[in-house]
């Protein structure tokens, strides 16, 4: 008997200092891999997406959206192509991305009713996504490089950190903190702040499921807490490592999607 419970005393020790030292610490790492879990699931990946817009006055709109993604390096530059089928006042709409990491991004915007390429400069990447309470920066994610990084709590579900603009005066935040589950490394809950502390804005991951053995976030919504007004988006059909060739991802997609990629209802 002594000999049985020395031997469960060990087990409990060892599986508790296993648990310990799977404890992360360092908040850039935390930081980077929270950003590929978001953003870098599989080498490429598509998605069908619904948003619903609403204001404070609950007047609502809605988007659908095909979201097509190829990564050129894991962690690093990436290709993004999102094409609008509905309403029919944005249908053809193209958003582009070339994100480079280390560098300003590239983002241009087809409005097809004005048959007009909109190059989207880097002072308006946190500006509204077509009308929608998400920044253009939001769609393929803000630079980790672009703020300082700092683990101020973790708890038994979320590591919490803490980040700081580099240059202040390019983003209306003072900071943001973000709740990362420390099972999958997706971010759950981003909010941003004020110099007084005062959180104005805030995206939560209110769904997420396991699609091609990648966890991800399938309902995500973003509040403006000074109106009162929030945009709800769902990804459906999502499914990664379809083999996205690269030309899709040009200056003529703008004008002419590829449409044997987008998904359909």
């Amino acid at each position: 008997m002594k000999h049985l419970l020395a031997l469960t005393c060990l087990s409990i020790a060892g599986l508790a200092a296993g648990m310990a030292s799977a404890q992360m610490t360092d908040a850039e790492q935390i930081v980077e891999e929270a950003n590929i879990a978001s953003y870098y699931a599989g080498d490429d990946g598509r998605s069908a997406a619904r948003m619903l817009i609403v204001d404070g006055n609950d007047n609502r709109q809605r988007r659908q959206f095909t979201l097509l993604r190829k990564d050129v390096a894991d962690g690093g530059d990436q290709r993004y192509l999102v094409v609008f089928s509905r309403p029919a006042d944005i249908r053809g709409t193209v958003f582009r991305v070339e994100k480079q990491v280390g560098e300003a991004d590239d983002r241009w915007l087809y409005l097809p009713a004005l048959d007009l390429v909109k190059r989207i400069a880097a002072g308006d990447k946190r500006t509204s996504f077509v009308g929608s309470h998400f920044f253009y920066e939001d769609i393929s994610g803000r630079g980790t490089e672009e703020d300082e990084h700092s683990l101020i709590d973790t708890t038994d579900e979320y590591y919490v950190i803490e980040s700081t603009p580099k240059d202040p005066d390019q983003v209306e935040f003072a900071r943001y903190r973000t709740w990362v589950d420390r099972e999958t490394m997706l971010p759950m809950r981003t909010e941003y702040q004020r110099d007084s502390g005062e959180v104005y804005r805030r995206m939560e991951v209110t769904e997420v499921e396991t699609i091609d053995g990648y966890p991800t976030g399938t309902e995500v919504r973003m509040e403006d807490l000074d109106s009162g007004g929030y945009t709800v988006t769902q990804f459906r059909f999502s499914e990664y490592d379809v083999g996205l060739p690269d030309r899709i991802f040009s200056e003529r997609s703008l004008r002419n999607p590829p449409r044997d990629w987008l998904r359909r209802d």
